[in-house]
């Protein structure tokens, strides 16, 4: 086995070796020569050579450099900078195994879903743009609502009321045909108050429609009959006559969360996040809720358990007398 060079010749040659054939930007170039550079500065104190690493000292250094609060990402690109450094060693013959295989960062926390307020849910269902001087914040609102067709009104409503009411993915609702039929993805059925939709994993399920969302389809489905011919399958439809798309939707809800006056960018994603938590809120079952939204496992769901336990400790630091602690002694 060859002898291994000083560290920071290694260093530098690996270095180099990224730049000029494996082309590194420059800017992955810095945060792997930073990287390397900790890793020398471990095995300085520790009175060890590059080459004498085991994985213990590897898994020891990770831990403390998560200890003085680097966080995922950043040990996710110091292990991949160590781990390139010792694979490039060992093909130089330098080392016979690499310590750093195996070793993994900790995970990220996973953000909350983000979700609208009860009071917000209802601001945007409940939301009519009826004279365009009243209706619109800017001049710009007023002439582009103006312009609008009236049906478009009867058809958001709709969209805002069955999204909320039903907890659907935007993609269950947009593949919502008026009638069942062998051909059909998802379908209505505005006598039983239910909507049958195909969810991910080409998992079936029936969700309720609630009294509103079934006022503001039926609604829908009055003017809708006059727009189209009978021919035409899909339930929520564009300008141009045909079934409305993703983008269609989502540029059409956030809009609309901007003429209601909500101080937030709504997706349609928020909507089904609202319905899980409002949910939850109310009832506490979380199976019930699982069932609701088409999650293959529990886990997936109980991640509204901590949304609505944010939102009660919200509640209780607005509200508590004792919530707060005062700075005086």
């Amino acid at each position: 086995m060859a002898a291994a060079p000083p560290a920071p010749e290694a260093i530098s040659r690996h270095l180099a070796h990224l730049r000029v054939q494996r082309r590194l930007a420059e800017r992955t170039l810095s945060l792997y020569a930073d990287a390397l550079a900790r890793l020398h500065g471990f095995c300085e104190r520790e009175g060890l050579t590059l080459e004498a690493v085991k994985p213990h000292h590897a898994r020891g250094w990770v831990a403390r450099l998560h200890a003085q609060g680097q966080g995922p990402r950043s040990l996710a690109i110091t292990l991949s900078a160590w781990r390139g450094f010792y694979r490039w060693l060992g093909r130089e013959g330098v080392i016979p195994a690499n310590p750093v295989d195996g070793l993994k960062p900790p995970k990220p926390a996973s953000p909350l879903p983000k979700a609208l307020s009860v009071d917000q849910a209802v601001a945007l269902a409940e939301h009519r743009p009826s004279d365009p001087a009243d209706r619109a914040a800017s001049p710009a609102a007023a002439t582009r609502l103006a312009r609008e067709a009236p049906w478009l009104q009867a058809r958001d409503h709709a969209i805002v009321e069955l999204l909320y009411s039903s907890g659907l993915r935007s993609a269950e609702l947009l593949s919502l045909d008026v009638h069942a039929a062998a051909q059909a993805v998802g379908w209505l059925d505005l006598d039983a108050a239910e909507a049958h939709v195909l969810g991910k994993g080409s998992k079936r399920r029936t969700v309720p429609i609630g009294p509103a969302a079934l006022q503001a389809v039926r609604q829908w489905l009055a003017v809708r009959e006059l727009l189209t011919p009978p021919t035409e399958p899909a339930l929520f439809l564009s300008r141009l006559g045909r079934r409305l798309t993703a983008m269609q939707l989502r540029n059409r809800l956030k809009q609309l969360a901007q003429d209601a006056g909500l101080p937030t960018h709504v997706h349609p994603h928020m909507l089904r996040h609202s319905f899980a938590s409002h949910l939850l809120q109310s009832s506490s079952d979380l199976r019930a809720v699982q069932e609701l939204l088409g999650h293959a496992h529990i886990s997936t769901t109980q991640v509204y358990t901590r949304l609505d336990y944010q939102h009660l400790a919200q509640v209780y630091d607005a509200a508590h007398p004792r919530a707060r602690r005062k700075n005086t002694p």
